[in-house]
């Protein structure tokens, strides 16, 4: 399985931006995909997820401003991130566990794309 992240950039607060991700390997449609980020000193975090039907999580920081969406004809994972905010300063990385129809351990990631949003 292999993942492909981009989209990253230098935005300033209250900008938007879309990271893509992109998989090969196997069926896309079956597996949950997962957007983590990890800012510098700081342990990684799941930003949002989504499963096989398309039901989302988001982390509490990133409700309201931030979307994840999958395009299952593309094998494409998207996450639209709005009003972004100097603390949404990380690397991003998409990930998405060995198993089908599950949640479990991530166990297949992106090489993360970078986002640095200047106050």
């Amino acid at each position: 399985v292999q993942l492909q992240a981009s989209g990253g950039g230098l935005v300033q607060a209250g900008d938007s931006l879309r990271l893509s991700c992109t998989a090969s390997g196997r069926t896309f449609r079956n597996y949950v995909m997962g957007w983590f980020r990890q800012a510098p000193g700081k342990e990684r975090e799941l930003v949002a997820r989504i499963n096989w039907s398309a039901a989302t999580y988001y982390a509490e920081s990133v409700k309201g401003r931030f979307t994840i969406s999958r395009d299952n004809a593309k094998n494409t994972v998207y996450l639209q991130m709005n009003s972004l905010k100097p603390e949404d300063t990380a690397v991003y990385y998409c990930a998405t566990p060995s198993t089908e129809y599950a949640y479990g351990r991530y166990n297949y990631w992106g090489q993360g794309t970078l986002v640095t949003v200047s106050s």
